[in-house]
């Protein structure tokens, strides 16, 4: 990319402007209001121009260097200055508008000091600049604008949220409870896929708003305050009545059904300017937005399971998104593709429906293919309708959506020979609804209007023109032109033999923009006819190429002939844009053929990524939230094994409840512990969407959310540490989780010192265990956390009624070298070693430096207080190794320690005295150490 910098700023266009206009230039810019987010571009017709702390940042961010810089003007007046090509241009609001959250885009045209606003856009609103962004490019996310509306309460925080997907045309409201971290606001963002929130201005930064501004900042999103006035919900329901389609009373019920919504609401259309723009008129659909339809996902768990692409990501197959886009339209599945990953489904009912039509296409060869080849010849509908309303369409956007329109009746015979098990399913799905779309009153009656307005045939010229057919007085300026053109024709044939030249060899006809049609002979023949030509022709001009020269005749024909093509280009204007209005009323035939096509699209892509993949994908067995286990057999992580290094380790993960519901996983680093953790989240996530997973079996019960604490990572520009990030993510789990989700932690405690991190670690797994009683795999390396696991055959109720099981990735160590191999298998039981220092002679660490890591290791382990493990030692080579008591020896004697404090906790002490107290409590100790005499545990833990 920084190549590509250098070579543009090479190729910089000179910033041309005399004295009077610098002038005037400076004057209007110093009127322009002060706005830090704003990156203002002036457009100069060939270049664009930016200026002051625009141009440095312009010069700084995309030319790598300030020698792009230009003075404009001279003294204390001089005004730093960029001058802009429109490809970098269109590079610099891409990056500005599809990448970054930090700045708008403004775009000026007029000239000296007469300038005005043509162009302006945010990270959220994109419409301006969408023929700059997606000129050579699709359209892969429909950014969504959301409005917030925060009332707090004794009981938390009431949030009205109101949302705004342009390109879909959908407005949205919900209203929700939600905590001091924003959690449900967190997981709204990720699933609408917002990319600017607007908020009211609040008078202080009080530690709500500072919450609430850093989950923003995690979900990429802008902030965009406004007055509290615009807030308001008078007018709101005859606004919503001009833009939304059918009737005002479900508007008006939807509305009142709300408290703070409809304010967030009203806000969100004076910010956008829905009204100011009459093609949006009665175009719009108003719905009920509600959490609970999906599983929720906040940033944390999409970064931790790479659901979508990352700048970072090496290859595709880094991303689910990524490796599961094998979608053929242009730009419509993937759209849908990237909503569905962040909606994931929680309707066991709707999620099955899918499965199905994923299991047809996987099971059905020929049905797979022929629909792979006809989608790929599908245009993206849905920005064709869009331009459309926004009557920006021209002729090449109305054949682009007839080319759509008749692969149809094709889509629909290979669903109609299709005869599976889900025949049925299929035909109401999907056959029925396309054959009423496809009928003569619907795209039928498109495709005869386009076959019988359109000149097909110069479509293989690149021409897109209105028949000469479809109107007489086209018809008509046709055959005039034609006249005209033999008429040119025979002069020519004339003058060549008046000339005595060949025609065409050497007399050759010529039509230009300068001068029309022409004469034009060689500099060689100029001399043998040039009598004739000084007294007979008009000579235009001559040049290497040969002579041009016309007469009195060719320049009255030509004359008549650009007439006659003015007015065949004005009919075929006004033509187009009757054409246009006319496919405009088939907008919503085409909407409803976008999401159909869409659909298929998608379930089509989930299926050739099962049948692709070298180890087959399995369709998941899906229950309820309330019922059955998850129990992933032969479990692999889709994204790790498309890698071309990896020969993938399958592994079994069964979270059974009452067993084993809560997993404690130890093992070596880089023995795969949060592969296996992160696999079983993917394959979750995968099943809710409604794809086969990359197991041999899979038994899913559907969860509400998906909560990850992976990886460790500073968020300093936000003055947050590592550990206060573990930290933030972790309270997002304990006050966000319920029983219905599943819970993903990952090397948590690490960012403190041992014992406050291990302290952190048992506190949290006990909480979890139980209060949330949640599905949880929670990889450490603290292997003192393995006792909870123990837990389960003392007397702890909450232990055995979730099931606290230990498993660890097992790992071998030769005992003559000391070389450690990892075997990524995850196997029942607590890993009985730590492996660090064998990973760090991995690493290449010097013999002098791991040796005496070892020494410490060993002095240590000395010293250990861990409870349940005995003094005993064994020798695996040089490295002792501890040895667990018998689980059956611990559970006993943990009941009689037990009982020790339940006596103690018993003492009447408010009614003896002092005496008689430590009388009774020397004896439960006298008691206890007889009990210890044979028992190793109870003397450890004494």
């Amino acid at each position: 990319m920084a190549q590509n910098f250098t070579q543009l700023h090479n190729n910089l266009p000179e910033l041309k402007l005399d004295s009077r206009q610098a002038q005037g230039f400076l004057s209007f810019f110093k009127t322009l209001p002060t706005d830090p987010r704003a990156i203002r571009f002036f457009d100069r017709r060939d270049y664009y121009t930016a200026h002051g702390e625009n141009a440095t940042f312009i010069a700084k961010t995309y030319y790598h260097t300030t020698t792009a810089l230009r003075q404009l003007g001279s003294g204390s007046d001089a005004l730093s200055s960029v001058s802009v090509s429109k490809n970098m241009f269109e590079t610099i609001a891409r990056d500005l508008l599809l990448e970054r959250i930090d700045h708008t885009l403004e775009v000026y045209e007029g000239s000296s000091s007469n300038w005005k606003l043509v162009k302006s856009g945010t990270p959220g609103n994109i419409g301006s600049f969408e023929d700059v962004l997606f000129a050579n490019s699709e359209m892969q996310d429909s950014p969504a604008v959301v409005a917030l509306s925060l009332n707090f309460g004794e009981n938390g925080c009431t949030v009205g949220l109101a949302f705004v997907d342009l390109t879909k045309r959908v407005l949205a409201m919900a209203e929700f409870l939600d905590d001091s971290h924003f959690t449900n606001v967190e997981s709204a963002m990720v699933a609408l896929g917002c990319k600017e929130c607007i908020l009211p201005i609040e008078c202080g930064k009080s530690v709500e708003n500072r919450m609430l501004h850093d989950t923003m900042t995690k979900c990429g999103v802008m902030l965009t305050e406004r007055k509290k006035s615009e807030f308001k919900t008078r007018d709101l329901v005859q606004d919503l009545g001009r833009l939304v389609k059918g009737s005002i009373e479900p508007v008006r019920d939807l509305v009142a059904g709300f408290e703070f919504a409809p304010g967030a609401l009203g806000a969100l259309l004076l910010y956008t300017e829905l009204l100011a723009d009459e093609s949006n008129y009665g175009k719009y659909t108003l719905r009920r937005y509600n959490l609970d339809s999906y599983m929720r996902l906040d940033s944390a768990a999409m970064r931790a399971l790479n659901v979508l692409e990352s700048k970072t990501d090496a290859n595709k197959n880094f991303s689910l998104f990524g490796l599961m886009n094998k979608t053929c339209t242009a730009g419509m599945g993937k759209r849908l593709l990237h909503m569905w990953l962040k909606q994931p489904l929680v309707d066991v009912k709707e999620i099955n429906v899918r499965l199905d039509v994923v299991q047809a296409f996987v099971e059905d060869t020929l049905l797979r293919q022929d629909m792979q080849q006809h989608l790929k010849r599908i245009s993206d509908i849905e920005r064709l309708v869009y331009n459309l309303h926004k009557q920006k369409a021209g002729l090449h956007h109305i054949v682009k959506l007839y080319q759509s329109s008749i692969r149809v009746p094709y889509i629909k015979s290979a669903l109609e020979n299709y005869d599976g098990q889900f025949s049925s399913m299929m035909r109401s799905r999907y056959f029925e609804p396309l054959e009423l779309l496809t009928d003569d009153d619907h795209l039928n009656k498109f495709i005869g209007l386009v076959e019988v307005s359109v000149d097909l045939d110069q479509l293989e010229n690149g021409e897109y023109m209105i028949s000469s057919s479809y109107d007489p007085r086209l018809s008509k300026l046709q055959e005039e032109l034609k006249l005209l053109e033999s008429q040119i024709h025979d002069l020519h044939r004339q003058t060549a033999d008046n000339l005595d030249l060949p025609i065409d060899k050497a007399l050759k006809l010529d039509k230009g923009t300068q001068f029309g049609y022409v004469f034009r002979i060689t500099k060689k023949e100029e001399p043998k006819i040039r009598k004739k030509l000084n007294t007979q022709f008009l000579v235009l001009e001559t040049r290497k190429d040969g002579v041009k020269f016309t007469n009195t005749k060719l320049k009255k024909l030509g004359d008549q002939y650009q007439q006659i093509v003015e007015e065949y280009k004005s009919c075929q204007k006004e033509l187009v844009n009757k054409v246009v209005q006319i496919a405009a009323t088939f907008s919503e035939v085409f909407e409803s053929l976008a999401e159909l096509i869409a659909e298929l699209d998608v379930l089509l892509s989930f299926a050739v990524l099962a049948s692709s993949c070298p180890t087959p994908y399995t369709r998941p067995v899906i229950t309820s939230s309330d019922e059955g286990d998850i129990i992933l057999k032969g479990s692999r992580h889709p994204c790790v094994e498309a890698q071309d290094w990896v020969n993938f380790i399958q592994n079994d993960c069964k979270l059974i409840r009452g067993k084993s519901w809560f997993q404690i996983i130890t093992g070596p680093n880089m023995g795969g512990k949060s592969t296996f953790i992160r696999q079983v989240g993917v394959n979750i996530l995968m099943a809710q969407v409604g794809s086969f997973v990359p197991c041999d079996k899979a038994y899913i019960s559907v969860r509400d959310c998906i909560f990850a604490r992976v990886g460790a990572g500073d968020c300093q520009l936000r003055g947050v540490s590592t550990f206060m990030q573990e930290m933030l993510e972790t309270t997002s789990i304990l006050k966000g989780a319920t029983d219905k989700s599943l819970i993903i932690i990952d090397e948590l405690g690490r960012g403190t010192s041992t014992y406050d991190g291990f302290g952190l670690a048992w506190a949290i797994c006990e909480h979890i265990v139980k209060l949330i009683k949640a599905p949880t795999l929670f990889a450490t390396h603290f292997h003192e956390l393995t006792a909870l696991g123990l837990g389960n055959l003392g007397h702890d109720q909450h232990m055995q009624a979730v099931g606290v099981v230990n498993y660890h990735v097992s790992a071998e160590i030769d005992a003559s070298t000391r070389k450690l191999t990892m075997l990524y298998k995850v196997e029942p039981g607590a890993c009985d070693q730590s492996f660090g220092i064998h990973v760090a002679e991995f690493a290449n660490f010097p013999e002098s430096v791991v040796a005496l890591a070892r020494e410490k290791a060993v002095e240590l382990e000395d010293f250990s207080p861990a409870i349940y493990l005995t003094d005993t030692t064994k020798e695996v080579g040089s490295k002792r190794k501890r040895v667990a008591f018998e689980t059956d020896e611990i559970s006993q004697e943990a009941s009689r320690a037990q009982q020790f404090f339940e006596g103690f906790l018993a003492l009447p002490v408010d009614r003896n005295d002092k005496r008689q107290t430590l009388e009774r409590v020397r004896k439960f100790k006298y008691n206890l150490d007889k009990d210890a005499e044979n028992c190793h545990w109870l003397q450890r833990f004494l």
